[in-house]
């Protein structure tokens, strides 16, 4: 496999040399791996940290700026940070009001995470946890205990840097973020596998003529393989089980906010087709979209794929996702 690097072992540190040359604004340590905003120490507000494998780019560092997270801690490809990452992370988003971790339920980022939690406390930091859990699709697979935190994440980072950017504490902070990750639900779908730099070539087999439904963000089986179908079928299979479970949350006909989010090797102009139809599918069953975003923010490295996530959205949430917003990956607002 081709690939535009220089080394599989020094892939993560040549990106994040790569991201500090081309966005200023932000103190990234390469040797540490830790990605923040220049101006957090000094913010006092509550900070904002998550971090997990790289290859699922902008998730996480690049949503690191105003509006949204104050540091990521990026681990190597598809292998969650360790704790004195997360503790150096914190550190760097500690403004005084203490720090939110937003976790993905996968297995190493949770243990890490607590490990940093309880870690941070000793150095005089207080830390709240958020677990993200979205995905519908399976309830445990090779690398969860329960469901796996997907296309939320983007969803619980953006509102709750909100809220932080407001100054609100760190427990309204904290229970925003949940009261998030509840209301949201997530469906993914593979084309293809995808190709991590140290192993070379696709790290599972997709015959041809064939899509994967239920997928995670790293290539985890789903429920069923099926032959290809077409845009307006996928999004017919995918938003089927998302609106059945949003169906247990509140009213069918409360609004949502949308990601209709590729999975990495996805054009545009496949994924505002797919976006078409799912827009379609949810006017056609009274669901009103309050706001949706298009594009590839929490991928998988090279599949080709896509994912929906539903948040089902009030007032307060549709404001502060509308809040201003300044990162690499995400910016309105400003």
């Amino acid at each position: 496999m081709k690939m535009l690097i220089n080394s599989p072992e020094t892939v993560v540190a040549d990106a994040l040399r790569g991201m500090a040359a081309a966005h200023p604004d932000l103190d990234v340590d390469v040797e540490r791996r830790v990605v923040a905003r220049r101006d957090a120490r000094d913010s006092g507000r509550v900070g904002l940290v998550s971090g997990g494998g790289s290859g699922h780019e902008p998730l996480h560092a690049g949503f690191v700026g105003h509006g949204m997270l104050t540091a990521a801690c990026p681990g190597e490809v598809f292998t969650s940070p360790v704790p004195d990452q997360m503790v150096r992370a914190a550190a760097a988003a500690h403004g005084g009001q203490g720090v939110l971790f937003v976790v993905k339920n996968y297995t190493g980022d949770v243990m890490n995470f607590e490990m940093a939690a309880e870690l941070a406390g000793e150095d005089g930091i207080q830390v709240e946890q958020v677990l993200v859990n979205d995905d519908v699709a399976v309830t445990d697979s090779l690398y969860t205990a329960g469901r796996r935190g997907t296309g939320a994440t983007l969803f619980v980072e953006k509102i709750a840097g909100a809220a932080a950017e407001e100054g609100r504490p760190l427990d309204q902070v904290a229970a925003l973020a949940r009261k998030v990750n509840e209301c949201s639900r997530s469906f993914g779908v593979a084309l293809s596998a995808c190709t991590t730099p140290a192993k070379g070539s696709p790290t599972f087999e997709l015959p041809d003529g064939e899509l994967e439904l239920g997928i995670g963000i790293h290539g985890e089986p789903g429920r069923e393989r099926r032959a290809m179908m077409t845009a307006k079928e996928i999004a017919e299979v995918s938003l089927g089980p998302v609106l059945e479970e949003l169906a247990d949350i509140g009213p069918v006909d409360a609004p949502v906010l949308l990601l209709v989010n590729g999975m990495g090797a996805t054009p545009l102009l496949e994924l505002y087709g797919f976006h078409g139809e799912v827009a379609r599918l949810l006017a056609d069953r009274g669901v009103t979209v309050a706001r949706a975003l298009v594009g590839n923010y929490v991928t998988s490295l090279d599949m080709a794929g896509c994912s929906i996530t539903l948040c089902r959205a009030d007032e307060e949430l549709v404001r502060l996702w509308d809040a201003p917003v300044q990162t690499a990956a995400l910016r309105w607002g400003r």
